[in-house]
C-alpha cells in the first residue's frame, strides 16, 4: 500500500531546462509525486488535440512521468509532443493501438514507477479523472483500474452502436469470466507493476482492451472500475468506421468465447466445467 504522499504533492516541481513547459497554463492541483505513476499516451496523427492534452496532463505529472508513443504518425504530432518538452517515442510504422501501448509498457519495464496509466492523445479523457483512477492501484485494491464512463451519467456518449457494441462484449466477458465490467472497452486503465511485467510479454494487438481483461480475468487479477468521464475528441477523427466495428464486435466476441473455451478444466479427455 503506498502512503497519501507518495500519490500526490501539492508542490508541483520545478522542471530542468531539458523540459520547459512554456506553452501550458500553470496549476495549482495536486499532482503525482515523480517517479510513481507514468503516463503512457498512444497517439496516431493526434496533431490537433495532443498539445491539450498533454497541458493537462502536465497539470498534475512532471514531463519525465508522461511518455508519448507516436504510432508512425504522418502529421505533425511529434513536434507538438516535442514542443512541450514531453518524452516521445517515434515508431517508424503504424502497429496500432496494442503495439504502440505495448511499447509503453516495454519502457516503463525499465523504470521504477509504480504504476502506469494509459489514456488516449485525442483529449477523450480527462486527466482530472487520473488521480482516482490510479488511488485503488497505489492503495493495493486491485491490479488493474478501468475508467469506466458507463458508471455514472454525465460526459460525453459514444454513438448508439458503439454503445450496443459494448454492451455485447460486456455481455460476453460477463458469461466467459463471471464478471462484469461495463466498459470493457475503455482505453483509460491504470495497472501496477505485476501487470506491467505480463503485457511485457504478451498484449493483444487489434482491439486489445476487451481481450486483455478476458485474459486478466481468467487468470485471477483484480480488475476493478472507476467512474470517470468522457468527452468528445478534441480534435482529429476516429481511425474506426462503422463497418470496422462489426467487424470488431465479431472478431472479440470469438476471441473471449475463445477464452473461456481455454480456461474450462479438462476432464477425461475434454474440457467442460
Amino acid at each position: 500500500m503506498v502512503g497519501e504522499d507518495a500519490l500526490t504533492t501539492p508542490l508541483i516541481p520545478d522542471l530542468d531546462e531539458h523540459h520547459p513547459v512554456t506553452s501550458c497554463d500553470a496549476s495549482e492541483t495536486e499532482r503525482f509525486a515523480p517517479g510513481v505513476v507514468l503516463l503512457v499516451v498512444p497517439a496516431f496523427n493526434e496533431e490537433a488535440a495532443i498539445r491539450s492534452t498533454l497541458c493537462a496532463c502536465l497539470s498534475i505529472a512532471a514531463a519525465e512521468d508522461i511518455l508519448v508513443v507516436d504510432d508512425g504518425s504522418s502529421d505533425g504530432t511529434a513536434a507538438a509532443v516535442a514542443a512541450l518538452g514531453v518524452p516521445c517515442v517515434r515508431l517508424p510504422v503504424n502497429l496500432g493501438i496494442g503495439g504502440a501501448v505495448q511499447t509503453g509498457y516495454r519502457y516503463a519495464a525499465r523504470t521504477k514507477h509504480l504504476a502506469v496509466v494509459q489514456l488516449d492523445g485525442d483529449g477523450q479523457h480527462d486527466p482530472r479523472d487520473l488521480v482516482r483512477l490510479v488511488r485503488p492501484v497505489l492503495d493495493g485494491a486491485c491490479d488493474m483500474a478501468v475508467g469506466s464512463r458507463y458508471l455514472n451519467n454525465d460526459g460525453y456518449r459514444s454513438t448508439l452502436l458503439r454503445r450496443l457494441g459494448s454492451w455485447l462484449l460486456s455481455t460476453a466477458l460477463r458469461i466467459s469470466t463471471g464478471r462484469r465490467i461495463l466498459d470493457c472497452t475503455s482505453g483509460f486503465r491504470a495497472i501496477n507493476r505485476a501487470l506491467v511485467d505480463v503485457f511485457v510479454d504478451y498484449y493483444p494487438s487489434d482491439y486489445p482492451e476487451p481481450e486483455s481483461l478476458a485474459v486478466l480475468l481468467h487468470a485471477g487479477f483484480r480488475v476493478v472500475e472507476v467512474p470517470v468521464s468522457m468527452r468528445q475528441r478534441a480534435g482529429g477523427r476516429s481511425s474506426i468506421r462503422p463497418v470496422d466495428s462489426v467487424i470488431y464486435m465479431a472478431k472479440l466476441v470469438s476471441v473471449i468465447g475463445a477464452h473461456w473455451i481455454a480456461a474450462l478444466p479438462v476432464t477425461g479427455g475434454k474440457r467442460g466445467r
